[in-house]
């Protein structure tokens, strides 16, 4: 009981163990891999605002697969990421459109540009 409660809270507790064991494999990486991956994981976090626990995990989990296969066939990071990171980051996250924190924000404005409409028609009628 007390685990469900801690959930409902928290978030999944299993979803925490799998994204530890993803930062994990990230730590595992050899040079330059390792720096590379962190620096777009960190970008992920700050940028993606995916709040979807799921839609999160299944993208770390494949971002480190991409890393782990790359190692695995010596594959340079400039060949992985290309010359612009930025846009790598961008388009990977576009792949992982679950919902994302500013979803919320753009309902809010909505709904308060709704109900400012609806008051100033209402003194002008």
């Amino acid at each position: 009981m007390a685990a469900k409660w801690i959930e409902t809270l928290l978030g999944s507790l299993e979803q925490k163990k799998q994204y530890k064991r993803h930062m994990a494999r990230i730590e595992a990486l050899p040079e330059p891999y390792r720096s590379a991956a962190k620096a777009l994981q960190r970008y992920f976090v700050y940028q993606g605002g995916i709040l979807d626990g799921d839609t999160l995990i299944t993208m770390f989990g494949d971002f480190v697969d991409l890393w782990e296969r790359a190692v695995a066939d010596g594959t340079p990071v400039r060949a992985i990421v290309g010359d612009d990171p930025v846009e790598f980051a961008e388009t990977f996250l576009q792949a992982y459109s679950g919902k994302q924190w500013i979803d919320k924000e753009r309902e809010r404005l909505r709904k308060a540009i709704d109900a400012a409409a609806e008051n100033g028609e209402e003194k002008s009628a």
